[in-house]
């Protein structure tokens, strides 16, 4: 129940709004991000806030929210340079995981063969995002995460609500745009001149591993198309039941 009139509270109030809320309001806050628009956005949004902050209290400028970015190996170069790119950018500190014991791809690969996410895709998610970021959220202590995730993005994401608790972990998960379309998101990187992912202007859509994205020759509406083309397939497993995955994972490895 109060979650319920937090989120009717909160779908009244301006993304901006939302996020100073979350700031004062949420121990253990941290941006998880891939970089894509809406978490540029976000990210943008918590600049100004944390300048207005430190104007207001006569302290020096200070980004308030760490950023912790899940390295699958995979991802294009582009989206690695962004992420260095932007945290500089915004003077933001960025907390890289990847893979357990990996650094590069030939580690990740000596331990779990070429084409992991061919040949069993639940575990090469497990592997590259679900068990970093849970070791992400013990290592720094976090209890509340701001996300990119937005309604129209449809999908899974059709129905999302501000704030979330995850079921099982506990985790909170607030998405601050959940009600925002991809034309607002995008009015907003350009008004503000927000640094972006620039294969975004070679036809992608929505930027994933290199190897489950693809860029798009069409006009679809979908903001997802170009992720896992020809897949049942809308999520990476981050916004999956952590417990679920993991049983999963353990019951795969032991067949194997």
């Amino acid at each position: 129940k109060h979650l319920k009139h937090l989120n009717e509270k909160l779908s009244s109030l301006s993304p901006q709004k939302i996020l100073e809320w979350a700031i004062v309001t949420l121990p253990g806050l941290y941006q998880t991000t891939a970089f894509g628009l809406t978490g540029l956005v976000i990210l943008d949004m918590l600049s100004k806030i944390s300048q207005d902050y430190a104007e207001e209290n006569g302290t020096l400028p200070q980004h308030l929210i760490p950023l912790i970015f899940l390295d699958t190996l995979y991802h294009f170069p582009e989206t690695v340079q962004l992420a260095k790119n932007a945290s500089t950018h915004y003077n933001a500190p960025l907390h890289i995981f990847k893979p357990i014991d990996c650094e590069t791809v030939e580690d990740f690969e000596a331990q779990h063969g070429q084409n992991l996410w061919e040949k069993d895709e639940d575990s090469y998610d497990f592997l590259v995002k679900v068990e970093p970021s849970r070791r992400a959220y013990e290592q720094l202590n976090v209890l509340a995460v701001i996300t990119g995730r937005r309604r129209s993005q449809n999908g899974e994401r059709g129905n999302i609500e501000i704030l979330e608790l995850e079921k099982g972990t506990g985790l909170l998960k607030l998405n601050p745009l959940a009600y925002w379309d991809f034309a607002k998101v995008r009015a907003y990187i350009r008004a503000n001149e927000v640094p972006y992912n620039p294969l975004l202007d070679k036809g992608y859509r929505s930027i994933g591993d290199w190897h489950s994205t693809k860029p798009l020759n069409n006009d679809s509406s979908s903001e997802r198309d170009g992720r896992w083309e020809g897949k049942n397939k809308t999520e990476c497993g981050l916004h999956k039941d952590y417990f679920k995955m993991r049983a999963a994972f353990i019951a795969a490895k032991k067949k194997k």
